[in-house]
Order: structure tokens, then C-alpha cells, then sequence
């Protein structure tokens, strides 16, 4: 049985649940790259960040799964208190997998180096 605010929630919506389906994912990734990006990073706790940055995303609404990748290659070991860089979208390798109702989508966000600039996009749509 589907509660009230989900019904609520539906009312606002005049697509299809391919269209919804893709709408939530974009949101996710959005919300991935505000919120993370300029978070301090190092070495010790790359790891740490790439899960926590998918539990947070897991409580989201119609999210199956989540993959964070954070490229590693910028990284070195901390060697004093002022020894870190800050998470760039370029770093962030994500890709997130949302059911609603009959659809499913995967959709990605990742470095395009032909175009210099973390893409956001749709891998995948399919038939729940």
C-alpha cells in the first residue's frame, strides 16, 4: 500500500516512469557532485569518503544502488596538517541504479576527457 506523501508526491509528475525514473536519477547524481565536491581528501580517507557517499545516497527515494569511485591518481600520503586536496567532480566515478515503479535506469557520472568535464548521463533504461 502506497502512503499519502507518495501519492502526493505523484501528483506533481506528468511523465512517464521511464521519464520519473531518469528525473530521480538525475537528481542523485546532482545531489552526489553539490554536496561532495570541495569535501578536504587524502590518501586515508578516500575510502572512507567513496562510502559514505553511497550509504547517504542508499536513503534516497527509488535507489536500488550506488557505486562511488574516487580517482586516486591526484592522491598522496598526508605529510603534515596542511597536506590534502579537495574533492574535484573530475575525481568522481559514480554510477547509481533507480527503480520507479515499471522502469529501471543506471545512469553515470564520470570524468569525459574528450570534453574535459564530469559528465552526467543516462547508461541504461530498462523494463522493471
Amino acid at each position: 500500500m502506497r502512503n499519502s506523501r507518495e501519492a502526493e508526491a505523484d501528483s506533481h509528475f506528468s511523465c512517464s516512469d521511464s521519464e520519473r525514473a531518469s528525473f530521480e536519477a538525475g537528481i542523485k547524481l546532482g545531489t552526489i557532485y553539490h554536496q561532495f565536491v570541495g569535501v578536504p581528501l587524502s590518501a586515508e580517507n578516500v575510502e572512507t569518503l567513496e562510502r559514505a557517499i553511497e550509504a547517504g545516497s542508499m536513503v534516497q527515494p527509488f535507489v536500488e544502488s550506488v557505486k562511488v569511485r574516487i580517482d586516486r591518481s591526484q592522491l598522496k600520503k598526508k605529510r603534515g596538517q596542511y597536506d590534502y586536496i579537495s574533492l574535484t567532480g573530475d575525481m568522481l566515478d559514480v554510477t547509481i541504479s533507480v527503480r520507479y515503479k515499471t522502469a529501471r535506469v543506471r545512469a553515470t557520472m564520470r570524468l569525459d576527457k574528450k570534453m574535459n568535464y564530469p559528465l552526467m548521463f543516462i547508461d541504461r533504461t530498462e523494463q522493471a
